[in-house]
């Protein structure tokens, strides 16, 4: 055997070496060396939500004896399809409520920031082993990277009266927030045995992911169980008046109709159900006013200074609204009316552009609409809020049109809804042809995520200044070709979008001074006429 062969050989058994033992509260685990990085993987942070467990609070880790062999990760949530949409499949299970870490090998006695990922996919997909989450090379920047497993669909975020009724908290719906929690909280208890510091945890996600983030920083559940959060294209900020599923009240009859169309008359009934057969009927999961992880709407806390004490980066994607473009034929003539599948049609006509005079205009048109609706609207007032009650924020926007090939489902997409996320991990497909600026600035995105872990500054040595935004200064980085600072100018459609919200707020919590200021126009309006017909009649009699 030649000497080159042997150092191949020794090199695939790289993997196979193992890192020293750790105790956590559930025994000991033990995990493997690779590339200068320690990874465990598959750690239990709650038992499995099976049987009696499912659709309730995450309970305490069964304790086991002996070493567990984390270098395995555990099979995903229950779910559907997969995202991002090109993920391999893995195994799936109800037991999947298991964590990842990712560590420097050579970390010494450092207490180390701890970056927690809260995976994206609508609350409907997602797995903490996607190979694109994995945290080998932040970690290779001095940061412990934790990816976690949260309970998806119909079995994180059903609500049902009977459930609120057997919930000590009265409440039901959010088990895949508290899921988060539980990791969190696991976290906190358990990270420096791993090297690293329960008080410099940051969480960061994207899209369902991120708007998770935002209720975690108005939870009271979460406080104090992270520092600082990095939300990628995700904000709960509308207002949740309108959306009734999105209320406990409501959220309970929508469960009580998935019941029913699950043929299950009982609560019984339904934990007896095979979790195959359950996903074959429609669920639309949610984020739930619960009254008890989710006590209040992100917007009303935020509005009245009650969030966390937590620094925030956030920010969204220049064409996030290109990713919806599937099944759409957006032509000048139909655009109204696609718009009108995913909005109601008065929004539409207070809010969305005009549409040119040309398809094309049209389609970049519907992209835009899209954008503010569903992303940067929401960034926008996270960032206004939280900067009002002093919290140190700092705003982004991603332009980089990654390069890839035809055939790639990314293809012709631009900017649009997670494509930061490969520059962030420095998980950059090989398979594409990537260039210089690509590399540059995956590294220097990767660099300011790391710094903000660190310090609560993304800003460091050998990087273009990132500018905090302020109320009275608001500053924002373009993250793209070229990465530069400037004013965060808030659009005109963003202004409309917001007065929207406005008034739906006003008009849903007044709404009896609302209707007796309607009534009492009416009076006067037929005071007014009646006086204006005496005076009319006056004057003719006079005539």
């Amino acid at each position: 055997m030649t000497r080159a062969a042997i150092l191949i050989a020794l090199l695939a058994l790289a993997p196979a070496l193992s890192a020293a033992p750790v105790k956590t509260e559930g025994g000991m685990v033990e995990g493997a060396a690779q590339d200068g990085v320690l990874v465990y993987k598959g750690i239990p942070f709650a038992a499995p939500p099976v049987g009696a467990l499912r659709w309730r609070d995450p309970q305490p880790v069964v304790p086991w004896s002996g070493v567990k062999q984390a270098d395995k990760f555990s099979p995903e949530c229950m779910q559907t399809g997969a995202y991002p949409p090109d993920s391999p499949p893995e195994p799936m299970s109800e037991d999947c409520l298991y964590l990842n870490i990712w560590k420097p090998a050579d970390a010494g006695d450092a207490k180390l920031p701890v970056m927690v990922w809260i995976y994206g996919g609508g609350l409907e997909n997602g797995s903490a082993a996607t190979p694109l989450y994995a945290g080998d090379r932040l970690a290779q920047k001095g940061v412990i990277v934790v990816t976690l497993n949260y309970r998806l669909g119909v079995f994180g975020f059903l609500a049902h009266p009977d459930l609120t009724k057997e919930s000590p908290h009265h409440s039901s719906g959010d088990y895949g927030l508290l899921d988060q929690i539980a990791a969190l909280s696991w976290v906190h208890r358990n990270i420096a045995a791993f090297g690293g510091d329960p008080e410099r945890v940051t969480v960061f996600g994207q899209s369902s992911g991120s708007i998770s983030i935002s209720a975690l920083t108005v939870s009271p559940l979460a406080k104090g169980l992270f520092q600082r959060a990095i939300g990628e294209s995700g904000g709960l900020f509308e207002p949740l008046e309108l959306a009734p599923d999105l209320q406990l009240a409501g959220a309970e009859q929508q469960g009580q109709r998935f019941a029913a169309h699950a043929g299950a008359a009982s609560l019984q009934a339904l934990r007896g159900k095979p979790a195959a057969e359950l996903m074959k009927t429609h669920f639309n999961p949610g984020l739930i006013v619960d009254g008890y992880a989710l006590p209040r709407a992100p917007y009303d806390v935020y509005r009245d200074g009650r969030e966390n004490d937590v620094a925030i980066l956030i920010g969204s994607n220049a064409e996030e609204g290109r990713i919806f473009l599937t099944g759409h034929r957006i032509t000048v003539a139909d655009y109204k009316q696609e718009l009108e599948q995913d909005f109601p049609s008065f929004l539409v006509s207070l809010v969305a552009p005009d549409p040119g005079t040309t398809d094309q205009q049209a389609l970049a048109a519907f992209v835009a609409f899209n954008t503010d609706m569903r992303f940067r609207w929401d960034m926008r007032a996270w960032a206004r809020l939280a900067a009002g009650n002093g919290r140190k924020v700092f705003l982004y926007q991603f332009e980089r049109v990654p390069p890839y090939p035809e055939g790639s489902p990314y293809a012709g997409l631009g900017a649009t809804h997670g494509m930061e996320m490969p520059y962030v991990f420095e998980h950059l497909d090989p398979s594409v042809p990537w260039t210089a600026a690509d590399h540059a600035l995956s590294d220097a995105l990767s660099s300011y995520w790391t710094n903000f872990a660190k310090t609560g500054d993304p800003n460091g040595p050998g990087l273009t200044r990132w500018p905090e935004y302020t109320s009275a200064d608001p500053q924002m980085m373009f993250l793209g070709e070229a990465i530069t600072s400037g004013p965060a100018q808030e659009q005109r459609s963003l202004t409309r979008i917001g007065r929207i919200y406005a008034t739906a707020r006003f008009v849903t919590r007044h709404v009896y001074l609302v209707a007796a200021a309607a009534i009492l126009f009416l009076v006067l309006l037929v005071l007014a006429l009646v006086m204006g017909v005496r005076h009319w009649r006056r004057k003719r009699r006079r005539a």
